[in-house]
């Protein structure tokens, strides 16, 4: 379970908890493939041939560790903390790696929920959520979200009864 039982309020329960697809390491494990190939191509150029080659290649790994650190450990490390939830109450959205930063939304504030689904998120079955809100931030984006589609499904039947819509449908003869 990606969101921690100590966030939740008493009598509240968890319906969905979920972290970002593994998609979202696709650039990250990218990023340390280049780097690599890059420690080992100018490594294989240079060669041992005297000092000046051995400090060259020394500065070019360090240069690489660094993009590495940059380019993969620091995503990796937002990958793995950044969680999302869905209560019988509220949204909940927990990141950083440091320093973390929540974010709230009572079910009772929400509006609307957009779904985006790209070309590259097909045939993952991830996507985002765009879900607006009634408050100064207006809306929360959850990107790379797994089995989207379902995720969208199960907060509209929670907002449809949140709402008092679990009876029956209205007719169109009721008045608005």
């Amino acid at each position: 379970m990606a969101i921690s039982e100590k966030l939740l309020n008493p009598g509240e329960k968890l319906i969905i908890s979920a972290r970002q697809h593994p998609k979202a390491l696709f650039g990250p494990i990218l990023a340390l493939v280049a780097f690599l190939a890059i420690g080992v191509a100018i490594q294989v150029l240079l060669g041992d041939e005297g000092d000046a080659a051995t400090w060259t290649t020394r500065i070019v790994w360090v240069l690489c560790g660094l993009g590495i650190l940059w380019f993969t450990v620091r995503p990796f490390l937002d990958w793995l903390t950044t969680v999302h939830g869905v209560t019988d109450r509220r949204l909940i959205t927990r990141r950083g790696i440091i320093t973390r930063r929540g974010h709230d939304i009572p079910l009772a504030r929400i509006s609307d929920i957009q779904m985006e689904i790209n070309l590259i998120d097909r045939p993952f079955g991830c996507g985002s959520l765009v879900i607006t809100d009634a408050s100064t931030f207006g809306e929360v984006r959850l990107n790379d979200i797994p089995r989207v589609e379902a995720t969208q499904r199960q907060i509209n039947e929670l907002l449809h009864g949140l709402h008092g819509g679990a009876g029956q449908p209205r007719r169109a003869d009721e008045g608005v």
